[in-house]
């Protein structure tokens, strides 16, 4: 998490490989299309037919949709069970290990990854909405209240209970580290919260953890927001079997390196990169805020797919 901003009348999204969101207006038909992603409002559309303006919150019983699906449904769930089942079952059939990270100055057109030699084994996870859901802070921004700094921080230093694990993510870490695998949290959480942030982790029975050791925070290095360097580092001492998140800034900065949404689609798709997806990277569902949420309905609904209703006429 961290990673939103959002308003009463607009769909928030976060700016690629920060925690920095910007406000973006939505058509009222790309908004139903998308209404699981927690946009809460739209406006008039600027491209392909007008249509009237919407003003009232896209929302279900008064929840932004998005929210609902992530934090209630049995549906989300199920995914982010068989999302740790799946990691379980790749790193336990492992027998030569590899790491799957990848290397510095390498293109996710040409990946290569570091090296393993005798390292021990770790797995690398994002916190927010990966192993932990924050549901008190989304409990407050769901009544519309603007993100703001101030108020996630006031939320990192303070929302200590007001978690629950991911679905999933309790058993999966005890099976990994039963299996001798180093569980290691790298998140846009600030390190001016470390301790906060291990009593939030270990408060929902996610833990052991210790910053700077088990857990790496923004801050810790001169790259901000962006993981690669914080991943680097683990890499230095550990062989990385897996990694999972909710953004795809969890897996490969470059993934967020100013790429049209066509062209990041495009990406994790490629040869090299599909084959990673469920072999190493494992990611976990959030339709309610971060880089996914981006793409205008142009973007998203490109003209050889657009159809409209003919009447019966052929």
């Amino acid at each position: 998490m961290v990673d939103r901003k959002r308003s009463p009348f607009s769909c928030a999204r976060r700016s690629p490989g920060s925690r920095a969101w910007r406000l973006v207006s939505w058509t009222p038909a790309f908004a139903g299309a998308l209404v699981l992603q927690g946009c809460v409002s739209v406006s008039a559309p600027t491209s392909i037919a007008a249509t009237p303006t919407v003003s009232a919150p896209v929302t279900v019983d008064g929840v932004p949709a998005g929210m609902q699906y992530l934090y209630a449904s049995g549906e989300a769930a199920a995914v982010s069970i068989q999302a740790w089942n799946a990691l379980v079952g790749y790193v336990r059939t492992q027998r030569t290990p590899t790491s799957v990270v990848l290397a510095q100055g390498v293109s996710l057109a040409a990946p290569a990854w570091t090296t393993c030699g005798t390292k021990p084994k770790a797995a690398v996870f994002d916190v927010d909405e990966t192993v932990l859901l924050n549901l008190g802070f989304e409990y407050d921004a769901s009544s519309g209240q603007p993100w703001s700094d101030p108020r996630w921080q006031d939320w990192e230093r303070t929302g200590v209970r007001q978690v629950a694990p991911v679905p999933g993510a309790l058993n999966a870490l005890a099976q990994l580290r039963a299996m001798g695998v180093t569980v290691i949290f790298n998140t846009n959480r600030s390190a001016a919260n470390a301790a906060q942030t291990e009593a939030t982790i270990e408060a929902a029975g996610l833990g052991p953890v210790h910053h700077g050791e088990t857990l790496f925070l923004a801050g810790d290095d001169a790259m901000g927001s962006k993981k690669d360097g914080r991943r680097a580092t683990i890499a230095a001492k550990y062989c990385v079997v897996a990694m999972g998140g909710d953004q795809l800034g969890d897996f490969s900065d470059l993934f967020n390196a100013g790429q049209t949404p066509a062209a990041r689609r495009t990406a994790v798709q490629s040869p090299a990169i599909a084959a990673r997806w469920g072999a190493g990277w494992f990611v976990l569902p959030n339709p309610v805020y971060g880089t996914a949420l981006k793409g205008n309905r142009d973007e998203v609904f490109p003209p050889a797919v657009r159809w409209a209703p003919t009447g019966g006429v052929r």
